[in-house]
């Protein structure tokens, strides 16, 4: 199997349409932003105050001003703009974004998400999160399948929440799951593993009709 992150990336990219406004979440889930394909026109949003943000910047392309909420070094689109936080997370509560692609510690088979704090251990803090996962109109989780060979989609978050029930699709380099009104649905899977594979990668309770095969 080729990078797990690059799987994911390219999955999730898939689900962008054009004219969609878009905000991706720190870490793995701002690798989408190089996988749109050129022919859609797709506009990422960063909370820390930027539309139009582009791919990551290669290193002739650094500008110290303009990065990521991840704090990475990003390129900006022509007609990009810039404005204070207020202003982002107005556009975020006012139910104005499209999709958010947010990375996760755990995700469970009714859709809540725990993605903030682990007890115990430092961490930045909650950023944008919770102002997403409830002002976007769809929520889809980028992130890998097992930490340390340990599930990350439970039955139940065990962590403390970011939201109750706001996911509606996990995307994971073993496959791709639905949220759905009577539970979570497995629709695609990586052609290099079984359905009783990923099955025995997660804690959920994973139901299936057709499984389609990833495009990779």
């Amino acid at each position: 199997m080729n990078d797990p992150k690059v799987i994911i990336a390219k999955r999730v990219a898939k689900e962008l349409k054009d004219g969609y406004l878009v905000n991706l979440g720190i870490g793995l889930p701002t690798l989408v932003a190089d996988y749109v394909d050129s022919s859609k026109t797709v506009f990422f949003q960063s909370e820390n105050g930027l539309i139009g943000l582009g791919k990551s910047a290669e290193e002739h392309e650094i500008d110290p001003s303009i990065i990521n909420a991840g704090g990475q070094h990003a390129t900006i689109q022509k007609h990009g703009m810039f404005f204070d936080s207020a202003t982002s997370f107005g556009i975020i509560r006012g139910g104005h974004v499209d999709v958010t692609v947010l990375g996760a510690l755990e995700v469970d088979q009714e859709g809540s998400l725990a993605s903030w704090i682990i007890p115990g251990k430092m961490v930045p803090g909650m950023g944008g999160a919770m102002d997403l996962v409830v002002g976007a109109k769809k929520v889809i989780i980028a992130m890998q399948h097992t930490n340390k060979d340990v599930p990350k989609i439970k039955k139940k978050c065990q962590l403390p929440l970011t939201a109750f029930q706001e996911v509606d699709l996990i995307v994971t380099e073993l496959g791709v799951m639905e949220v759905r009104e009577d539970g979570l649905y497995l629709i695609e899977r990586h052609p290099s593993v079984t359905i009783e594979e990923i099955i025995a990668q997660t804690d959920a309770n994973l139901k299936y009709d057709e499984v389609l095969l990833m495009e990779v």
